[in-house]
């Protein structure tokens, strides 16, 4: 029996976390974010869920237990592992520090493991002459431990701060085309993934 498009059951929207990796005080993260942020509801296509790391004010790592148990006894780490395993893809504003990325992004990573494993990640990074590529590099292999499936497109933002005036980040060049290319990617690789989460708890 054929099904008609209007039986169908249309897709659920794509949950989008998009996390601010930096909590250093004047920080350009927050423009780059801001401007994602809009370009993401011009555009649509994704409910976004927009998280600052300095409002979220983790403590460093401090559950008695690895997170890959789920024993958690913080009320900060239930509620930061509900709000992640709502999201059906992410997308990191990370700077690079000291050739590395945020310590504050490597610790709400942390607290966490099954609620970010077999969902998307797409990088926007910032820095000096480098763009972030250092940070984003070292930031990698981390998110494969945990599982995520990085997109292979990308947003980096050389010399950010040239680009920042009054507090609002400025695109330049490619920039914005490249977003759209990373979002077009992480839209197509969530309902993907997502079906294969399904699977695994139905077979499960």
């Amino acid at each position: 029996m054929s099904i008609r498009i209007a039986d169908r059951v249309p897709e659920p929207p794509i949950k989008l976390m998009v996390v601010i990796g930096s909590v250093r005080p004047g920080r350009i993260g927050l423009s780059v974010a801001l401007w994602v942020h809009e370009h993401i509801t011009n555009r649509g296509g994704f409910e976004i869920d927009f998280v600052d790391l300095a409002e979220l004010n983790l403590p460093m790592v401090d559950e008695h237990r690895l997170p890959k148990a789920q024993q958690y006894t913080r009320r900060h780490t239930s509620a930061w592992s509900a709000r992640v395993e709502q999201a059906d893809a992410f997308l990191f504003v990370s700077p690079e520090i000291n050739s590395s990325f945020s310590p504050a992004l490597k610790n709400a990573l942390d607290f966490l493991f099954h609620e970010w494993s077999r969902k998307p990640v797409g990088l926007v990074s910032y820095g000096g002459r480098g763009g972030g590529a250092f940070g984003s590099a070292a930031l990698r292999p981390v998110l494969s431990e945990l599982e995520l499936v990085v997109a292979s497109g990308h947003v980096d933002i050389h010399q950010a701060s040239s680009q920042v005036e009054d507090g609002f980040f400025l695109p330049e060049g490619e920039q914005a085309v490249r977003l759209d290319a990373l979002l077009d990617e992480l839209g197509a690789l969530a309902p993907a993934l997502r079906s294969m989460r399904e699977s695994a708890l139905v077979a499960g």
